[in-house]
C-alpha cells in the first residue's frame, strides 16, 4: 500500500482502531509472529551533545557519568549471548573517549562471541563507520527524530541537520542494516512534519525503525512541558510498517513507561522487536534519557507474548536481508 503525505495526515488524525489491525496483519504477513530480542548494552552515560530533550545532554549537571571498560563490556555481552541473546547493541552517548580502535576491537570480540552486532553511537565519519564495519558491525541505529528542519535545530542546539542525514546515508553506502526514527510529541511538533518523517524512512529504505513518545525529563529545558501522545506514537508506527512491510520495529521501552501495556499494544499495531537491557543494575540507573524506565525480563516478556499469540524467536537474529 502507498499512502501520500494527506493521506498519512488524515490517518493519523483518525480515531479509527483499523490501522492498527491492519499493521498487524502486514507484521504478520511479512515478518511473521515471532518476536526478535536485542540484547543492550549501556556503555556509556557520557555526550558532548545538548539535545533539548535528553537527560545525557551535556549540561545535565545532575548526571553521575560513567564509562565501561572493555572488559565490563564484554562480560555483559558474553552473559547476554550465553542467555540466548543473538544480538548485541552497544549504545552511549556521543562520547569521543571511545577511539576507532577501541570501538573496532571491542566490536570484533563480540562477534567472536557469535552475535551480531548493532551500534548506536552518534554521528561519525564515513570513515570511522568503515571502519566499524570492517571490525564486523552489522546495524546502525542513528534516529533523525524529526525531519523538520527547523524544528530540529531548536531542539538540537549547535547540531547540523544535513550531517544527521549524511549519516544515514553513509549507513547504506556502506552495507549497513540502517536503522532510524522520530519521537512523537516533541513541543512544536505538527502531523504534516510526523508524516514527513514517515515518508523519509521509506525514501531513506530503512531496515528498522524506532519510534517512540517524547517523554520529558525533569532536569532538562523542556520539563514542563507535556508527554507525547502515546496513541498517536503507535499510529505513527503502524503506517511506517503498512509503506515498509518487512522491516523490523521495536517495541520501544518509552511506551511501556506512558502506559503498562504500551508495549504489548505496539507488538499488536506493527512492532516485532524488543530490547531487553543487559546493563548492569548500577549503570542502568544513570542511563535515564527520560524518567521511568521500565526493565523486562526474559521470562516476563515470554510470559507476556504468550498471552498474545506471540513468542520469542530463537533460530535467527531477524536480519532484513
Amino acid at each position: 500500500m502507498n499512502l501520500s503525505k494527506k493521506e498519512i495526515i488524515d490517518i493519523l488524525k483518525s480515531d479509527d482502531a483499523g490501522i492498527l489491525k491492519e499493521a498487524n496483519k502486514i507484521r504478520r504477513q511479512y515478518v511473521g509472529d515471532g518476536v526478535h530480542l536485542r540484547g543492550l548494552i549501556e556503555f556509556s552515560n557520557i555526550c558532548k551533545r545538548n539535545c533539548l530533550y535528553c537527560g545525557l545532554q551535556s549540561q545535565n549537571k545532575f548526571v553521575k557519568r560513567y564509562r565501561l571498560s572493555k572488559s565490563e563490556i564484554l562480560d555483559i555481552a558474553k552473559k547476554g549471548v550465553h542467555d540466548g541473546f543473538k544480538t548485541i547493541v552497544l549504545q552511549s552517548g556521543e562520547d569521543d573517549f571511545y577511539t576507532t580502535g577501541m570501538l573496532c576491537s571491542i566490536i570484533s570480540d563480540i562477534k567472536e562471541l557469535g552475535a551480531a552486532i548493532t551500534l548506536s553511537i552518534g554521528e561519525k565519519t564515513f570513515e570511522e563507520y568503515k571502519s566499524y564495519k570492517d571490525a564486523g558491525a552489522d546495524r546502525f541505529l542513528l534516529r533523525i527524530e524529526t525531519t523538520d528542519e527547523n524544528l530540529y535545530r531548536k531542539m538540537h542546539p549547535y547540531a547540523d541537520f544535513q550531517n544527521r542525514k549524511r549519516c544515514l546515508f553513509d549507513f547504506k553506502k556502506l552495507g549497513y542494516e540502517t536503522g532510524t526514527g522520530c519521537l512523537v510529541g516533541l513541543p512544536g511538533q505538527t502531523l504534516d512534519s510526523l508524516a514527513d518523517d514517515i515518508l523519509f524512512f521509506k525514501e531513506l529504505d530503512a531496515d528498522m525503525i524506532g519510534i517512540g513518545p517524547f517523554i520529558p525529563h525533569p532536569q532538562t529545558p523542556l520539563k514542563n512541558e507535556q508527554p507525547g501522545n502515546l496513541d498517536l506514537a503507535v499510529k505513527v508506527m503502524a503506517v511506517t510498517r503498512i509503506l515498509l512491510k518487512d522491516i523490523n520495529i521495536p517495541a520501544t521501552t518509552a511506551m511501556e513507561s506512558l502506559r503498562k501495556d504500551g508495549r504489548l499494544l505496539a507488538l499488536q499495531s506493527g512492532a516485532n522487536v524488543v530490547m531487553p537491557n543487559l546493563t548492569d543494575e548500577y549503570h542502568k540507573k544513570m542511563y535515564e534519557i527520560y524518567p521511568n524506565k521500565v526493565s523486562v525480563t526474559r521470562l516476563e516478556l515470554q510470559e507476556n507474548l504468550a498471552k498474545i499469540g506471540r513468542y520469542i524467536v530463537t533460530d535467527n537474529c531477524g536480519f532484513r536481508f
